[in-house]
């Protein structure tokens, strides 16, 4: 079997594939190429920085590949109505990066409220000011967190040194108490979350739009927004109208509607212009810790499936029949009780 790692991988999970008798390919692959290549492979492993595209699953479909793992949380730059129609699975890595994400969230708010970047920019560059840069404390403040799963729950439990008050919200509210019964958020609805915090950090799931004019006109003035999830859950345009009317007292950014694919094409956002906006490049789980991790787990999920025919991961199918909620078709195959049967 031969996994190609598109977007590369941890040598420890490399050094997995290869005790489990997987032979892996880490040469990177453009569309063109993909969809050539793409039927070589059994399974496809990528990170963000790779479109797995209807065209390429189509193609692999006809050849060999039967799986695709994300390396990480998100899978929105893979087509999974695509994989479940040609029969492919997705599965993807969410654990690895939690605790990585929930502390560059914290660190976006230290950031914002006290302006170190700014205050760090200007030194840089030879200059002495501390006029500009009073902040204000975490201390004893109110946090609303939209989102309360893995990493949602980590956040909580980062700022207690703070002595912060913790609000949450989550439209699946009914699931996220029974994952974390000892959880220390106190669940609330939107509205009331909105109104009382004084920093709001997101961690939902999807692209649906979770804060936008309508959001930031209930919000405190003196309030600071943190999105370490996805882009789209921040309308931008709506962003930017709250933070040059002084609807909100600032933002700290690591993830956005447009990002760029490769290292080297050139990120342009409006949002840089405002003093109290902190921005950083996609950043939620880019440590060793995580990029170990989270590769080791998509290693392990996609050889289980490899190997053994585990669904434990997959994002496009359930792990059992209850949870597919569909009509099932068993099929029967009867064979000789002799050796090699299934094999011819």
């Amino acid at each position: 079997m031969k996994v190609l790692l598109n977007d590369g991988m941890d040598e420890e999970g490399v050094a997995q594939f290869e005790e489990a008798g997987i032979k892996t390919d880490s040469e990177k692959r453009n569309l063109e190429d993909l969809v050539n290549q793409i039927g070589e492979f059994d399974a496809l492993i990528v990170r963000s920085a790779t479109d797995v595209t209807k065209e390429i699953i189509e193609a692999g479909a006809k050849g060999s590949l039967k799986i695709i793992g994300r390396a990480g949380v998100g899978y929105d730059n893979i087509n999974v109505d695509s994989a479940t129609y040609n029969g492919i699975i997705v599965k993807n890595a969410p654990y690895g990066n939690t605790n990585a994400t929930a502390e560059l969230a914290l660190l976006l708010m230290l950031s914002v409220s006290r302006k170190l970047p700014q205050a760090h920019y200007l030194l840089k560059n030879s200059i002495w000011q501390k006029k500009s840069f009073q902040g204000i404390e975490l201390f004893n403040k109110t946090l609303g967190i939209i989102g309360c799963g893995r990493v949602g729950q980590r956040l909580s439990e980062l700022v207690r040194g703070f002595d912060m008050n913790v609000i949450g919200y989550d439209n699946n509210l009914k699931l996220v108490k029974e994952l974390f019964p000892d959880s220390r958020i106190n669940y609330v609805e939107m509205g009331e979350l909105l109104a009382k915090s004084d920093f709001i950090s997101i961690h939902a799931s999807g692209n649906n739009g979770v804060i936008r004019a309508e959001e930031f006109s209930q919000m405190k003035p003196s309030a600071y927004l943190i999105n370490a999830s996805r882009g789209l859950n921040v309308d931008e345009k709506a962003l930017y109208e709250a933070l040059a009317t002084g609807k909100i007292a600032g933002a700290g950014l690591d993830v956005y509607a447009d990002e760029p694919r490769n290292e080297k094409d050139r990120f342009s956002s409006k949002l840089a212009e405002f003093d109290n906006v902190v921005l950083s490049p996609h950043l939620g789980a880019s440590t060793k810790e995580a990029q170990r991790k989270t590769s080791t787990e998509i290693v392990r999920v996609v050889t289980d499936y490899l190997l053994y025919g585990d669904f434990k991961n997959a994002v496009n199918v359930g792990e059992t029949v209850e949870a597919e909620k569909k009509q099932i078709y068993p099929l029967f195959i009867c064979h000789r009780d002799i050796t090699g049967a299934f094999a011819k």
